[in-house]
Formats: structure tokens, C-alpha cells, sequence
């Protein structure tokens, strides 16, 4: 396990790194150097999504049944990035723009890449934090192993100068990801976080 972190650590880096070098921003480490340290949050989860057989009104076929049991409900991730691998078995979708669902197909040979909170403030609006929610299949199990790259907990959350011009003014104001994490266990899963820490909050209180 501890072998497994270590490698999707360096994955995670890898790509805050050329996501840091398409952003033309000079310090390529950047992003990165947040997760590298021992101090940081990052975590490790294992999710078991058991199957759950379809539930008719009554044993006539026309009855509609429930299809769409939802396992872990409509939601941003807070941290940076997250490192998601699965089984063979679907279940992950993620929202679009225009709020239509779209399902992931299941690859156990790939890892899924989720943009977080932090890195949407950090990138001052450029990538952008998806929200996504899991679906429980009726028939087989699924399993899915979830590296959440997350900064310590008194690590400044900024964007680099940078990302930061007249034509494109910050949209975040800085914050600890201590106080982005209180928050976030203070709202409901699918409540929308970074709106507390915008600008324009600061402008309208002020």
C-alpha cells in the first residue's frame, strides 16, 4: 500500500508539473512541491460500491423499477488532484457544463484524473473542478482506489503571480487549506465551497 501511494504521489506531481509548464508559469514545481513533503493531507481511500439488485413496485415487468441508485452522491473533490483507478464494473459519471450526465467507462489498465477545488484556485479559473457522483450497479461489485493530493494544512492557497493579470483578475481570494477543509466539512457533500472564498464575497463584506 505504502509502495502504491508513493507511485501515484509521483503520477500526481508528474502532472501538476506539465500542467504548471501549459500554464507558462516559470516555477514549474509550482503545484507540485505542495504534495511532495510528508507533511502534507494527502489520503488514500478504498471504496466497495456492493451490488444492489433493481427494486420493482411489483413482480408485473411494466412496473417501473429503480435504476439509478446512487452511491456517493453529486459532489466537487476538495484537494488539488485526485488519482482515481477502478475494476472492470461502471458506476463513476461526471457532470457537464450544460448539468447533463455523462457515465465514465470503466478501464482497470487507466487511472482517472479529477481536478479539485484547490487547484481550480490555484489555476485562478483555468482548470476547473468537476463534479462527478457514483452510481451503484445492480449486478457485480465495484471497487475503486481514490489518492486525494492535498497540501498541509497550513499551506497558503494562491494563484501564482502569473496566472493573476489586469484582463484576468484573481477570482479567489488566498486561504489555508486548514480553513478551505473546515468549510467543507461544515457544508453538505454537494454544496458549492470555493463560492465562500471568491473576491466578490470579500468585496460585498467589505
Amino acid at each position: 500500500m505504502s509502495g502504491y501511494i508513493e507511485a501515484v504521489r509521483g503520477l500526481a506531481c508528474e502532472l501538476l508539473d506539465l500542467m504548471a509548464e501549459g500554464l507558462w508559469v516559470p516555477d514549474r514545481s509550482v503545484f507540485s512541491r505542495l504534495i511532495r513533503g510528508d507533511d502534507s493531507d494527502s489520503i488514500l481511500r478504498l471504496n466497495h460500491y456492493p451490488p444492489m439488485p433493481l427494486l420493482c413496485k411489483d413482480k408485473d415487468s411494466s412496473s417501473p423499477c429503480n435504476h439509478s441508485k446512487v452511491g456517493f452522491g453529486e459532489h466537487s473533490d476538495p484537494q488539488i488532484l485526485t488519482i482515481l483507478r477502478s475494476n472492470d464494473v461502471g458506476g463513476l459519471q461526471i457532470s457537464l457544463n450544460d448539468g447533463a450526465w455523462v457515465p465514465v467507462t470503466p478501464d482497470p489498465t487507466a487511472f482517472c484524473v479529477n481536478v479539485g477545488d484547490l487547484l481550480q484556485a490555484m489555476t485562478n479559473g483555468r482548470f476547473v473542478s468537476v463534479r462527478h457522483k457514483a452510481m451503484i450497479n445492480s449486478y457485480k461489485s465495484r471497487m475503486s482506489m481514490a489518492y486525494f493530493a492535498a497540501p498541509p494544512l497550513d499551506a497558503r492557497i494562491a494563484a501564482p503571480p502569473e496566472m493573476v493579470t489586469p484582463t484576468k483578475p484573481a477570482l479567489f481570494r488566498p486561504f489555508t487549506w486548514a480553513e478551505f477543509k473546515k468549510a467543507v466539512y461544515a457544508l453538505r457533500l454537494g454544496d458549492s465551497r470555493l463560492g465562500l472564498f471568491t473576491t466578490e464575497v470579500d468585496e460585498h463584506v467589505g
